[in-house]
């Protein structure tokens, strides 16, 4: 089967009628101009060594040389057909939680690393098998769609960090029931959910998500990273994770519901640590599911034939200069134009490769950009990420990039291409549309100040949108109300301080008062006891006590009662 690559270069050969017309007019001209001089025989007698064909074949072999060198930049292929394989293996979709309180080290080198290693292993251990990749905290989204392509497996996971997920926490039960929708259709075929995770669930239901995949023919593993002792999570600096009261965040790994959670769903629990105990344990229960032939669609590689075409282009050209305008090649030296010829021939050839091989990237993004437009843009994040990777300066496919983690709501990773792109981007009008996408992301992230800073280096770029000078007005509005929220709340946070303050000053007051009381009834007993029965005395000291108890619980509901702030968990 033969294609060619990038088809689109093609177009240039329109070049060579333009080339021929051209020449045609040029040796009209010449003529019209030798007409002036005399006779047309007697003008030839003049110029005994001027050959009236060597020009035109020095023009014919230049111009096939032009035309196989736009044929060799359209880079001809070989190969054979797109064909699809039946393979015998399973379906595995990884659920990873990016937590904060993944990046605890009490796993080396952390919990997060440690699981994308674990991950990397498995994925190296798989033959014919489908793989797909969940990444989950207080939300959960698609990383990448079940596949065969390995390679792109491990590119994505090596992108995978707690910033991917602006909404942190950790839900287990959507992660399981995402990846539960995420299978393939196709019936008797091993499937397993491979939930990576410290078991720390925040949002509940994990239960009914994992016995709801095991109806539906699925088994559920889980893998515990950590220790049930706990570890505090780094922030960088030396520092740690504090929660709202100013404590030490601890993070430790909960090894009864992950226990809960595989039984339920029919699968196995295994505990990470730092050896290899869990990776072939790991092995060893995914065998043990039913294998069944898997339609997988290959496409074999094409062989580039662009080298024979650029040898022929360069014989062409090597004939071409050893031609001569002239008949008797001993009586005139090279002329300086031939020599300029000759450099400029052999600066095209050295730059040939460099434009063959700037071809790739820009394919890819061409691809993303159909796949981008159809919808599917988990594909062209994939297409968009190899083209980075062949050419990490192309702005446009990172700002491309950017885009389709924006349409797949990754914020965190498309704020992070866009700024990429803006920082490559040399167009101030695509530098300033980059930015503008920075401010439109953080400022759906309430982080105000941040969007309208974004907002003005568009508009330093781009001073005629008016598109972006809207958004920064709205933005530099809400981030006036978001202070002025801010500032009630502080005035409502002084306030309950005041009333708690003072509660506790009642509470004091209270209990001095009852104190007081109850010495003065003691001093009572004291001086009726002589004159008291022992019956009397027990019911005078039964109502003290019960009065007693209930001036406590009264405190007791009032204390209760006092507004206490909720503790959001952010790991």
């Amino acid at each position: 089967m033969f294609r060619f690559e990038d088809p689109i270069y093609l177009y240039a050969l329109a070049l060579i009628p333009l080339l021929l017309v051209l020449r045609f007019l040029l040796i009209r001209q010449q003529k019209r101009r030798l007409r002036k001089f005399g006779d047309r025989d007697l003008v030839r007698q003049l110029m005994p060594d001027v050959s009236r064909f060597r020009p035109l074949v020095k023009f014919s072999l230049l111009l096939t040389a032009l035309a196989l060198l736009i044929v060799m930049i359209a880079r001809p292929q070989f190969g054979t057909k797109i064909n699809r394989e039946k393979r015998t293996g399973i379906e595995t979709i990884i659920a990873l939680d990016i937590s904060n309180s993944m990046l605890a080290e009490d796993v080396a080198p952390s919990r997060l690393d440690r699981s994308k290693m674990m991950v990397e292993n498995l994925v190296d251990h798989f033959t014919n098998d489908k793989i797909g990749l969940i990444v989950f905290a207080g939300d959960a989204f698609i990383q990448l769609p079940i596949t065969s392509d390995y390679v792109s497996a491990k590119m994505f996971l090596s992108s995978i960090s707690p910033s991917m997920i602006a909404t942190q926490g950790t839900d287990i039960a959507k992660a399981i029931t995402m990846a539960s929708n995420s299978f393939t259709q196709q019936e008797g075929v091993g499937k397993a959910i491979i939930v990576i995770t410290d078991g720390e669930d925040h949002e509940g239901r994990v239960m009914e998500a994992a016995t709801e995949a095991k109806e539906k023919g699925m088994r559920v593993y889980v893998l515990g990273v950590g220790s049930p002792k706990g570890a505090p999570i780094p922030i960088g600096n030396g520092d740690y994770m504090k929660d709202n009261t100013g404590q030490t965040v601890m993070t430790g790994l909960n090894e009864e519901m992950c226990r809960q959670i595989a039984q339920a769903g029919g699968g196995a629990y295994i505990h990470v640590e730092n050896n290899s105990n869990a990776q072939d344990q790991l092995d060893q229960e995914l065998d043990k599911l039913a294998k069944k032939e898997i339609e997988s669609t290959v496409y074999s590689d094409y062989d580039e034939q662009f080298q024979a075409v650029g040898i022929l282009a360069l014989l062409l050209i090597i004939i071409e200069i050893c031609i001569l305008d002239i008949k008797n090649p001993m009586l005139r030296n090279v002329s300086l134009f031939r020599r300029n010829q000759k450099a400029a021939s052999v600066l095209l050839l050295l730059l040939l490769p460099l434009a063959v091989q700037a071809q790739s990237d820009r394919q890819l993004v061409r691809q993303g950009n159909k796949q981008y437009r159809a919808g599917n843009y988990a594909e062209a994040e994939v297409s968009y990420r190899k083209a980075v990777e062949k050419n990490p300066r192309n702005a446009q496919a990172l700002y491309n990039l950017g885009n389709a983690l924006m349409g797949q709501r990754k914020d965190s990773a498309a704020a992070a291409q866009f700024d990429n792109a803006a920082k490559l981007e040399t167009n101030p009008i695509r530098k300033s549309q980059a930015y503008h996408n920075i401010g439109v992301l953080l400022q759906g992230q309430k982080q105000y100040a941040q969007a309208i800073e974004a907002y003005k280096e568009s508009l330093r770029n781009n001073p005629a949108d008016d598109e972006t000078r809207y958004n920064l007005e709205v933005c530099k509005r809400q981030q006036k109300n978001q202070q002025q929220d801010q500032q009630n709340q502080q005035n409502q946070d002084k306030k309950n301080d005041k009333d708690k303050k003072d509660q506790q000053k009642d509470k004091q007051d209270q209990q001095k008062q009852n104190q007081d009381k109850k010495d003065q009834q003691q001093k009572q007993q004291q001086q009726q006891k002589q004159q008291m029965s022992r019956e009397n005395a027990e019911q005078m000291l039964n109502a003290a006590m019960q009065e007693e108890k209930q001036t406590q619980e009264r405190m007791k509901k009032a204390m209760q009662q006092s507004q206490k702030r909720r503790l959001e968990k952010n790991w």
